[in-house]
């Protein structure tokens, strides 16, 4: 008959974590540790909370300076092909219709 080679010992994971020690925390450290992580999210959700409304804030100036460009230009030009014919139409009107060019 063969003998089997001694196998070394594979500790199972139960063992482990009971060898380790108690690992619930006792009534009232489980209520500190509740009440220093509602501090934590509460934390959490300020710093969140203020670095998001800082870049929308700075997305929006960002965009609204992009369409007040825009906008200035297209009255800008607007005015530099309409304005010439306004007043040459209300020098007429007021001026009697003489060729005013």
């Amino acid at each position: 008959m063969t003998q089997r080679p001694i196998e070394p010992h594979i500790p199972v994971l139960t063992d482990v974590i009971i060898a380790a020690g108690p690992t619930l925390p006792s009534l009232a450290n489980r209520d500190e540790l509740a009440a220093a992580r509602d501090a934590l999210v509460a934390e959490l959700q300020t710093a969140l909370a203020s670095r998001a409304f800082a870049l929308t804030e700075q997305l929006l100036r960002g965009a609204l300076a992009g369409l007040e460009a825009t906008l200035i230009e297209q009255i800008t030009a607007k005015l530099r092909r309409e304005l010439p014919e306004l007043i040459d139409a209300t020098l007429r009107e007021h001026l009697g219709g003489e060729d005013l060019s």
